[in-house]
C-alpha cells in the first residue's frame, strides 16, 4: 500500500476549499455544528495560549544564559534588531501598497454586520485562563531570567518538561485540530456571504508578502556584505538549501542541520556556526514577523479597525519579544502571537481564525526567511569573533 503524507500547508488549503464548496450543499443545522466546534476551541486556544508562553519563553531564555557570555549578548541584540526592523518594514510596506492594490469599497466590514447575520453555535464552554497574557509573559521573564543566573537544576529540568509537554499539545492537539477550525471558520463566512472578499484579500497580501521577503533577504545579506565584506549574492546563494529545506519542513528548528552546513560552507567558524545557529532559530524570527504583521494589518485595514503607527509599534515590539515562544512546529509563530493580537490589536474568534488561516498559507515561506536570515547573522558574528580574537 502507499502511504501519502499531507503537509499543513495541503490541509489547510483542502480545507478553506472544502469550507467553501460545503456552504453551498450543507443546511444551516449543519455549520452550526461546525460553528459550535469553532467556538470550543477557539476557547481551549484562549486558555492554553498563557500556558504556551511560559512554557516555551522561560525555558528559552534561560537557555540564554548558557556559555559564549559577550557573544551571546551581541547574537542577541542583532537578531532582535532585525526582527524589529523586518516588522516595520512590514509595516510601512503594507500600509503604502495594499490601498493601490485593494479596493476600500469591497472592505470587510461587511464582517461587522456577524451580529445580525451570524450563525450562532448551539452551546459554548467557558474555558477562563488561569492568567492574562501579560502576566505570563512577565512570569516567565522572572522565571527565565532567574533560572539563567541561579543553577537550580531541578526547576530547570522541570520547566524543560513542562515545554516538552506544551510543545505536544501544539503538535498532538492543536496543528491537527487547525484545519477542521479553518473549515468551520471559512464554511461559516461562506454561508454568510464573505468569502469573495476574503480571497480576495488572501491572494493580494501573499503577493505583497513574498516580494516583501525576497528584499528583506536582499537587505540583510547586503548588509552583511557591508560589515564583513564578503559577497552577499555569493553567500546567499549559498543558503539556498537551507531555505529549500525550510520550504518542506516548516520548522526552523527541524532545518538546523541543513542551516549549519550551509553556514560553514560560507566560511563561518565551526565554533561560531554551532553557538550561532540553533540560538537564531530560536530568537530570529524576521520572516515570519514580517509575515504577522502584514497579515494583521490587511485584516485590520479591511476592518476599518486603527491601523496607526502607535498601536503597531507597541506590537512590533512585543511580537520581537513573543517570538521567542514559537516553537520548532509548524504554524508554532501564528500561535505564540494570538495572545497579543488579541490583547494588543483586539482580535476576535473570527478575525484569529482569519489571521491563522492566511499566515499558515505562507508558513513555509516565513521559515525559509528565517533560517536564510540567520546564515546573514552568523557571517557578521564571525567578523566580530575574529577581530575579538587577533586582538
Amino acid at each position: 500500500m502507499f502511504k501519502f503524507k499531507t503537509g499543513l500547508l495541503t490541509k489547510i488549503i483542502i480545507a478553506i476549499i472544502l469550507g467553501i464548496l460545503s456552504s453551498f450543499v450543507f443546511p444551516v443545522s449543519i455549520v452550526r455544528i461546525f460553528v459550535t466546534f469553532n467556538s470550543i476551541f477557539s476557547n481551549f486556544l484562549g486558555f492554553v495560549i498563557p500556558l504556551i508562553i511560559l512554557g516555551l519563553v522561560a525555558p528559552g531564555i534561560a537557555d540564554l544564559g548558557k556559555g559564549a557570555g559577550k557573544l551571546l549578548g551581541i547574537t542577541a541584540l542583532i537578531a532582535y534588531g532585525s526582527t524589529l526592523f523586518a516588522g516595520f518594514f512590514s509595516y510601512f510596506t503594507t500600509k503604502f501598497s495594499l490601498p493601490l492594490l485593494m479596493d476600500k469599497s469591497l472592505s470587510l466590514e461587511n464582517l461587522g454586520n456577524l451580529t445580525t447575520n451570524a450563525i450562532p453555535p448551539f452551546f459554548s464552554i467557558d474555558m477562563p485562563p488561569i492568567m492574562g497574557v501579560t502576566s505570563s509573559l512577565v512570569l516567565a521573564f522572572i522565571i527565565g531570567l532567574g533560572l539563567a543566573v541561579v543553577q537550580g537544576d531541578l526547576i530547570k529540568r522541570s520547566l524543560f518538561e513542562f515545554r516538552d509537554l506544551i510543545t505536544i499539545v501544539i503538535t498532538k492537539a492543536i496543528i491537527p485540530v487547525l484545519p477542521v477550525y479553518i473549515y468551520g471558520i471559512f464554511l461559516k463566512i461562506t454561508e454568510e456571504g464573505q468569502v469573495s472578499l476574503i480571497m480576495g484579500l488572501f491572494f493580494k497580501v501573499i503577493i505583497v508578502i513574498f516580494v516583501m521577503h525576497i528584499l528583506l533577504l536582499l537587505f540583510q545579506f547586503f548588509v552583511m556584505g557591508a560589515i564583513t565584506g564578503r559577497n552577499p549574492i555569493k553567500s546567499l546563494i549559498n543558503m539556498l538549501p537551507a531555505y529549500m529545506t525550510a520550504l518542506g519542513t516548516q520548522s526552523s528548528a527541524a532545518t538546523i542541520p541543513v542551516t549549519l552546513a550551509q553556514t560553514k560552507k560560507n566560511g563561518v567558524d565551526p565554533e561560531i556556526a554551532d553557538f550561532v545557529i540553533p540560538l537564531c532559530a530560536t530568537i530570529h524570527l524576521a520572516g515570519s514577523t514580517l509575515k504577522i504583521v502584514a497579515c494583521a494589518f490587511a485584516i485590520m485595514w479591511m476592518m476599518n479597525m486603527p491601523v496607526g503607527i502607535d498601536l503597531f509599534a507597541g506590537f512590533i515590539f512585543m511580537l520581537g519579544i513573543i517570538m521567542v515562544a514559537a516553537p520548532g512546529v509548524p504554524g508554532g509563530a501564528i500561535m505564540a502571537a494570538v495572545g497579543i493580537l488579541q490583547s494588543m490589536l483586539g482580535f476576535d474568534e473570527t478575525l484569529i481564525g482569519l489571521m491563522i488561516a492566511l499566515y499558515i498559507t505562507m508558513d513555509s515561506f516565513g521559515t525559509a526567511c528565517n533560517v536564510t536570515g540567520d546564515g546573514a547573522i552568523a557571517l557578521v558574528i564571525d567578523k566580530i569573533y575574529s577581530k575579538e580574537r587577533s586582538k
